[in-house]
């Protein structure tokens, strides 16, 4: 029980606010002394802890050095670099004014374009962070002006910034790629159609809430001072050149033409291309970006080391044996596993990161998915989909703290909780759709 003493205590630390990669490697330190002392009791001649703990973690410097060296995890910096400066070009607030003047002669056209933005960002940038503050600082403001409601407001921009988790290219996506050693391309593939159903979705939830409730998100009066085709040129001149970069990265990999490694070097190329024709390149730019993408990255690998030594604990301890005969065991077997590790995710999901999860809870479960002979691929994605809820659900959800860092002061904490709550169930709806129907989305 060692391991399971172990997993529960790391989530107490968590909790409490310690750091996340700290909280694992310590966790699996302290343990890991513990479980070696407990192997050897029964030859009190032979107790060496120290012997038995070193031997636990020798083949630590060649997981630290395999994980170093994937060239899958490689496309991560370059995928954050690339997002990073798209958002110091200033993209996301051209895309949401002429979005603004295209739909808001609808009802509800404010939060459509809202999270037809947010998709673009999506698909372009993928760092959930960027997105949300800003379009945070951007839509807001607008939407509370035209007396949009501000669960709504808030809600949608919440939801569509956490898109990026989902719609290629995903960090999420690329971890689980490494963890279930599924080739990141099939992974982008299955995941772009749950994904813009999540967004189908959302938009029928606001058109759906706007004819009933008139005065949630009413219609913008149209400007005529600008004609409609003037409106359409501007809007085109603004979603072209992402749009552009989007089918280079994404539709080089669907191709079959690079991998996505090598597609994560042409969206950051391309990024410094796009931010240079915004006029927005600059040395302190690309050294600002440059900064921020290696503090970033140097916490997903910290958090990856710590998860490794946690991993292997637990695997030691024998906890893995338990986990899988308790799952194994559980009734309807297959749908029994399903639903309890979709719900132990989501679970989760209140309280800890992404990352942990992807590295401490999903090899847990892999190797149970594999015996019942679940689909590997279709199981990633249910994952993914899951993960991506987790940056939602209050109280840690962070895409709510993002967005509480640049609400207007009218704008209150209960008021995004609120928000999000509908756009929660769309998630789970469609979650529980791909579980049941995955034929639909060609699983």
């Amino acid at each position: 029980m060692i391991g399971i003493v172990m997993f529960f205590a790391a989530l107490f630390m968590l909790v409490l606010g310690f750091p996340v990669a700290f909280t694992f490697g310590a966790a699996a330190i302290f343990f890991g002394i513990i479980a070696g002392y407990i192997e050897l009791m029964p030859n009190p001649a032979l107790i060496d802890v120290a012997d038995e703990f070193f031997r636990m973690f020798s083949m630590m410097p060649f997981r630290i050095y395999s994980t170093m060296t994937n060239t899958i995890l490689m496309a991560i910096p370059l995928f954050i670099f690339m997002g990073i400066v798209l958002q110091k070009s200033a993209l996301a607030e051209r895309l949401l004014e002429s979005m603004a003047i295209l739909f808001g002669r609808v009802r509800g056209g404010l939060a459509i374009s809202t999270v037809v933005v947010g998709t673009m960002l999506a698909a372009s940038t993928g760092v959930v962070g960027a997105s949300v503050v800003a379009m945070g600082v951007i839509s807001l403001p607008v939407m509370l002006k035209y007396g949009y409601s501000k669960r709504l407001s808030t809600g949608t921009i919440c939801a569509a910034g956490t898109l990026g988790q989902i719609i290629p290219p995903s960090i999420i996506l690329i971890i689980l790629g490494d963890v279930f050693g599924l080739p990141v391309g099939d992974l982008f593939r299955a995941a772009l159609g749950p994904g813009l159903v999540l967004v189908g979705s959302y938009i029928i939830y606001i058109l759906v809430v706007a004819f009933f409730d008139k005065e949630a998100a009413p219609a913008i009066p149209a400007n005529e001072d600008i004609s409609r085709k003037a409106t359409i040129g501007r809007a085109l001149v603004a979603i072209i050149p992402p749009l552009t970069l989007i089918v280079l990265v994404l539709g080089s990999i669907f191709a079959g033409i690079a991998t996505p490694t090598e597609s994560a070097s042409v969206g950051a190329m391309g990024a410094m291309v796009l931010a240079a024709m915004y006029r927005k390149l600059s040395w302190k730019i690309i050294e600002d970006s440059a900064l921020a993408t290696v503090q970033v990255t140097a916490m997903v690998f910290a958090i990856l080391v710590g998860a490794t030594a946690f991993s292997m604990v637990f695997v030691y301890s024998g906890a893995d044996t338990i986990v899988e005969h308790f799952m194994m065991g559980l009734p309807g077997e297959k749908w029994g596993f399903l639903i309890l590790s979709m719900l132990a995710i989501m679970v989760l999901g209140f309280f800890i990161d992404f990352i942990e999860i992807s590295y401490i809870v999903v090899p847990i479960l892999l190797p149970i998915s594999e015996a019942i002979g679940i689909n590997p691929l279709w199981f990633a994605i249910l994952i993914a989909m899951n993960l991506q809820t987790s940056f939602l659900t209050p109280p840690f959800g962070f895409s709510l703290f993002y967005l509480k860092g640049v609400c207007p002061p009218g704008v209150r904490t209960t008021d995004i909780y609120r928000g999000v709550m509908p756009f929660i169930c769309i998630q789970v709806l469609v979650l529980v759709s791909l579980i049941l129907f995955p034929g639909f989305y060609g699983m």
